[in-house]
């Protein structure tokens, strides 16, 4: 006689779990034929996205409101220097996606918004702090100045934050030893018409900074003094005066004699500390 009610309110659970599990803050992880392995002791979600290799590695007990952090390019170079298993274990979830050699180009940083608004949808926070090592600066100042509001914070380590410095370099009057191939591809994938046109161009981190402050994005650059690749006084020192003049959050870290490589720091615990200072965890 009573069965009724209670088969009524246990439909009415049963409704309401996936509610309830999105407002505890669950992450939705299940893409279409994802497999989950390990990453530096952390289960990670390997899945594709749009054709591509994409992968989020999960904590064991994530932050309130999902941050995360979220590498560009080489996720697995001097990983343990630069910083994202420490992030991962104070509970950041850390993403990948892979949109091979495209230098930051149009058609890449497309492609890594609709990534971030799937992620975002599934439940991680709307402004992930971007790593950028090497050229994945590009790719991270490139996302970030075309999508501010969907990012807290830009680690770059020896970063690119000019094509003429890298790949152009003395191709392109500048002091770096430069890539020809990578200048070559860089035009292309750009779509520049020649040598005058890419020198022309007003996109690189070091000239669209003004997005990143007026958003609050906080920055912080580790650059070796003696890095003839990415001469930092070409890049990230760039970004730094430039940032401050703007009234913008910026930290420099710099490692003296130490060249292009190795990556990161000894101990990455300052690049840590600042990215949880300023990400925006709830």
């Amino acid at each position: 006689m009573h069965r009724r009610p209670f088969l009524f309110a246990l439909l009415i659970l049963v409704a309401l779990a996936p509610i309830t599990a999105a407002a505890a803050g669950a992450v939705d992880l299940d893409f279409p034929g994802a497999t989950v392995d390990q990453w530096h002791g952390h289960a990670r979600w390997r899945f594709e996205f749009e054709g591509a290799e994409a992968w989020v590695v999960v904590p064991e007990t994530p932050l309130p409101g999902n941050p995360w952090s979220w590498c560009l390019m080489f996720p697995d170079a001097f990983t343990e220097r630069c910083a994202a298993p420490a992030l991962v274990a104070r509970g950041f979830h850390h993403a990948f996606l892979d949109v091979g050699n495209t230098f930051g180009s149009p058609a890449a940083v497309a492609k890594l918004a609709r990534f971030h608004d799937e992620l975002v949808r599934r439940g991680l926070s709307p402004r992930p702090a971007l790593i950028g090592i090497s050229r994945g600066s590009l790719y991270a100042h490139r996302f970030a100045s075309d999508h501010p509001d969907k990012v807290s914070v830009i680690y770059g380590d020896a970063g690119v934050c000019d094509i003429r410095s890298w790949p152009g370099g003395v191709a392109a009057g500048r002091k770096g030893k430069g890539s020809a191939g990578d200048w070559a591809e860089v035009k292309k994938l750009y779509g520049f018409a020649d040598d005058a046109a890419a020198l022309a161009w007003q996109g690189n981190p070091v000239d669209t900074l003004a997005p990143l402050a007026e958003a609050g994005v906080a920055l912080i650059h580790v650059v070796g003094d003696a890095d003839e690749v990415v001469p930092p006084e070409e890049n990230g020192l760039v970004v730094a005066e430039r940032y401050r003049a703007l009234g913008g959050t910026v930290e420099l870290i710099h490692k003296p004699g130490i060249g292009h490589h190795p990556h990161g720091l000894d101990d990455p615990t300052p690049v840590v500390e600042f990215v949880i200072r300023h990400a925006a965890v709830e």
